[in-house]
């Protein structure tokens, strides 16, 4: 496997560093871990799409596109409220 440099602030570069230390893990096995939990775009929406296609079959749930934006509203008020405390 070969390396590559990235570039970030010093900073994130601490923080990032200290998180690994925490969990017991270098910085390159912890950024490598977490490059392989996180999901791209098209997984994310791959996923998504899975999601609602079970929750058709299952129970007839079909949101219309308008039901989805007022629902992505009211998850993005409730997330901003208990990050905000």
């Amino acid at each position: 496997m070969s390396d590559a440099n990235v570039r970030i602030p010093e900073e994130a570069r601490d923080r990032l560093a200290a998180i690994a230390a925490a969990e017991g893990l270098s910085l390159r096995a912890y950024l490598a871990r977490l490059a392989e939990t996180l999901l791209t775009p098209a997984e994310r929406a791959e996923r998504a799409e899975r999601a609602r296609a079970a929750l058709q079959e299952w129970n007839g749930y079909a949101p219309t596109t308008s039901e989805e934006c007022d629902l992505d509203s009211e998850l993005d008020r409730r997330l901003a409220q208990v990050t905000a405390r």
